[in-house]
């Protein structure tokens, strides 16, 4: 019994890293690109999720109506878990070591799950406990700035795979009116506060040229 939870652990922390991974090419080839054979998730995400959610005040729900268009479909979670699954079957069938499937499918289902309920809240803040975390924070903001650069920042939960694929990015490239609140950080570039705690935003005039604008 010992070995078994042993080798749980070890499917844990293979499934969390595993699940970094999986996200970030889920969410960047499959739902910021349209599949042939399986366009829902780009329509529903990419078409969506991102016209409606942006990275200024609309960073938050604004239209109660739009409140369905945060949560993937129902059937996803169960559909992303059960995949996630197929590369901890074969070393377990191998070995002979199911606590590695086990400890995979727990880790991948909280993994989700946290992906979602994240997700939630960041789009539709309520004061909750978890949105005064410091982790959520941060997390908040790189998901504010994946709206502000969709080839930026896939990852909602762990960052580890936007680090290692390159598309990590701590703070936008330029200043921006950007979604306010108190578990939004700032990610303005540095020095564009001014004293009085505004932000200067360039917006674009009718003849293209930028023009700059203020947020408090």
């Amino acid at each position: 019994m010992t070995m078994f939870f042993f080798w749980c652990a070890i499917g844990v922390v293979a499934g969390v890293l595993f699940g970094s991974f999986f996200e970030w090419t889920l969410h960047r080839y499959i739902m910021h690109h349209p599949v042939k054979w399986f366009r829902y998730p780009f329509e529903r995400h990419a078409l969506v999720h991102h016209r409606i959610f942006k990275a200024d005040h609309t960073y938050h729900l604004v239209n109660e109506r739009d409140k369905n268009t945060i949560p993937m479909a129902w059937w996803s979670g169960p559909a992303i878990v059960a995949v996630c699954q197929l590369p901890f079957l074969v070393p377990a069938l191998l070995l002979h070591k199911w606590g590695i499937l086990c400890g995979a499918t727990v880790a991948c289902t909280l993994y989700f799950t946290a992906y979602e309920y994240m997700h939630w809240c960041m789009h539709l803040p309520k004061k909750r406990h978890v949105e005064r975390s410091g982790i959520f924070f941060r997390l908040n903001g790189h998901h504010l700035l994946h709206h502000r650069y969709m080839g930026k920042n896939f990852n909602v939960v762990l960052p580890l795979a936007d680090l290692c694929c390159c598309t990590l990015l701590l703070r936008s490239r330029v200043a921006f009116a950007q979604a306010q609140g108190p578990s939004v950080p700032n990610v303005q570039p540095k020095g564009t506060i001014r004293e009085n705690g505004s932000v200067w935003a360039p917006s674009i005039d009718p003849n293209g040229c930028p023009a700059a604008a203020s947020m408090p």
